[in-house]
């Protein structure tokens, strides 16, 4: 296990979403806030030891929930650019692991990021999230992983890294992230749903 106070937070949000359109895609509103404070509210108990948030042209303010905001100057190049500039910055702070998160994924939750946390025993450990087949950010990789992370190029990111480390499974629906109009509406629908259920239950 390592405790989150050795740990480096990095949320990207730096994606060109191009399958949203031209809208902000960060921004858009799901059940009263920003899609990618979603994320940020569902992290905000966890005590790491930073947080940074790396983008490009979203117009949330991560800096206002406490996040150190690095630019991600060429978006275009691909999610490996995030990757690179989140693990130099877990190198600089001396932190143990970098967790890395998504900012599209509403609905990430504490209990998924202790279970990757727990699961860490070494500095060369890569444990992420899966759905059952395939695994995904969140990731946590150890710190003697940062050279590979910072060496990573094209839009694959840590692809291959995710690959060969352990696999937490999620519980369903965990890891879905909005990548287009569709994505949103059927993620509001979840929610309210789920509100809906809540209210005829009390």
């Amino acid at each position: 296990m390592i405790a989150p106070g050795r740990v480096m937070l990095a949320l990207l949000a730096a994606g060109q979403s191009r399958r949203f359109g031209a809208a902000d895609k960060l921004s858009a509103e799901l059940c009263g806030m920003p899609l990618a404070l979603h994320a940020v509210a569902s992290l905000a108990p966890i005590a790491f030891l930073d947080r940074v948030a790396i983008v490009s042209a979203t117009a949330v303010d991560f800096a206002a929930h406490g996040y150190r905001c690095l630019t991600n100057p060429a978006p275009e190049a691909g999610l490996s650019g995030s990757v690179q500039l989140a693990a130099g910055a877990a190198r600089e702070m001396g932190a143990a692991a970098l967790l890395i998160v998504l900012a599209d994924m509403p609905y990430i939750t504490p209990a998924l990021i202790a279970g990757l946390l727990g699961a860490a025993e070494r500095p060369a450990d890569v444990i992420a999230a899966s759905d059952g087949t395939r695994p995904s950010p969140p990731a946590l990789f150890g710190a003697a992983r940062y050279a590979e992370l910072m060496a990573a190029t094209g839009d694959a990111g840590a692809r291959a890294l995710l690959r060969t480390g352990q696999h937490i499974v999620a519980p369903p629906g965990t890891l879905i992230d909005i990548d287009m109009p569709a994505d949103l509406a059927a993620a509001q629908a979840r929610f309210d749903a789920i509100r809906g259920a809540a209210r005829r239950s009390d």
